[in-house]
């Protein structure tokens, strides 16, 4: 077999775990092929460029670029391992969408060969390696296990520190054998500094599920104290503040929702193969509910409906321009389906061609809460730390703010003139 660091790998879905990931193998000294079906991805990535905002990561590519260590390809080609990192979205009826993870595999069949290496890094359903990638890859009429050897292996990473962790974290190998469980942890030693634990693949799986399941649940908690909060006129996020003094308490924040790939898609991938337990669902549905909170509190404020609302921030989280599930986007279709309110949105990270209602978005933060009823302050980016609110009171028609993040400096605000609504506490 090829010496580790000799090893072609070809990666699968050129995304945000799939581009920093190549990126980092080709760095270490590998040849790297990236493989997408967007032309627009593999173009970029040739020049040496990306289409997505991740710190350092347009550095890095562009240098290992420039280093023949890493190129884009349209169609796949043999190699020693081949690495699946394919979205894997979520359905209407809340189960996985594991179509672009059976494409992928059925895709590497006509090029594998004894010896090679896949790797299922998409977060999955437990049991999606053995009950998916094997049957597929199988065909090829190679032993499985024995030829060709597989595992899972999942990110466990932050946006906006992605390269950072990618290389700094803790890896979990699920091979579905102890000889494809080394011989993966041998491949990511490669570049990994954290430890390197083994596994057989469906532990892997639920322990990937379970970590984001973990926040969720947590948030989940959160945003059900706010509620709470709110209907007993108690600040939740004073109650957050001096609950979590207790050395084994750890309350998360709440807000407007849970966005993302993984924390508002990764726990429903256990419910659908559930047969008994309750906590996991309803952590999901009290945060997919938190929109909702909101457009009800909207209703409230102004029952007849005829205001202009302002929304600061729509991507999922902040300082970041994935819209992956976002909360905010999900509360801005909530509200031209279901109101009358007349809408104006601003996010310095988000990309209008990525969002149906792209053309409610306006590049100044001051064109879009002019003649403004209220404005929400819905992600709290960095650069809304620096708001002009002395421009912004002259600009709304009624001086109100609805944060959602407990972000702003309500004192200051209120010496503007500035009504504020906190979401957990009115």
């Amino acid at each position: 077999m090829t010496s580790t660091k000799d090893m072609k790998i070809t990666i699968i879905g050129l995304g945000y775990i799939g581009l920093p990931t190549a990126a980092i193998f080709a760095k270490s000294g590998m040849t790297v092929l990236g493989y997408d079906i967007n032309e627009k991805v593999i173009n970029a990535l040739n020049q040496g460029k990306i289409i997505i905002e991740e710190p350092g990561l347009e550095d890095l590519v562009n240098e290992v670029v420039e280093e023949g260590k890493l190129k884009g390809i349209s169609k796949l080609e043999e190699a020693d391992v081949f690495i699946i990192s394919v979205p894997t979205p979520i359905n209407k009826d809340k189960t996985a969408n594991m179509d672009y993870v059976r494409k992928a595999a059925e895709s590497i069949v006509p090029v594998l060969r004894k010896g090679n290496i896949v790797v299922l890094e998409s977060t999955s359903p437990p049991e999606s390696t053995e009950k998916i990638i094997l049957p597929i890859l199988g065909k090829s009429g190679l032993d499985i296990g024995e030829e060709v050897f597989v595992a899972h292996s999942p990110e466990r990473v932050l946006p906006g520190k992605i390269i950072q962790e990618l290389i700094e974290s803790d890896r979990i190998i699920g091979g579905i054998n102890e000889k494809s469980a080394q011989l993966v942890k041998d491949l990511y030693s490669v570049f990994v500094k954290g430890e390197i634990f083994t596994t057989d693949s469906k532990t892997a799986e639920m322990c990937k599920l379970m970590e984001n399941t973990y926040r969720d649940v947590n948030i989940a908690l959160a945003n059900e104290l706010a509620v709470t909060c709110e209907e007993m006129g108690i600040n939740a996020w004073d109650v957050i503040t001096l609950a979590n003094r207790h050395p084994r308490v750890n309350i998360h924040q709440p807000g407007p929702g849970v966005g993302g790939h993984c924390l508002a898609v990764d726990p429903w991938f256990i419910v659908e193969r559930q047969i008994k337990g309750n906590i996991i669902k309803l952590a999901r549905e009290t945060n997919d509910n938190m929109p909702n909170h909101i457009l009800d509190k909207l209703k409230e404020i102004f029952p007849d409906g005829n205001a202009k609302i302002s929304i600061l921030g729509l991507t999922y989280k902040p300082n970041i321009d994935d819209m992956r599930e976002s909360p905010i986007v999900n509360l801005v279709k909530l509200l031209k389906e279901n109101t009358r309110f007349t809408l104006s949105l601003h996010d310095p990270h988000a990309c209008k061609e990525n969002f149906e209602l792209g053309n409610l978005m306006l590049d100044s933060l001051y064109d879009v809460v002019k003649d403004a009823d209220l404005m929400i302050l819905a992600v709290n980016h960095n650069e809304y730390k620096n708001i002009d609110f002395k421009k912004v009171a002259k600009l709304m028609k009624d001086k109100h703010i609805y944060d959602t993040r407990n972000f702003l400096d309500e004192a200051s605000l209120k010496d503007l003139g500035f009504k504020i609504t906190l979401l957990g506490r009115d």
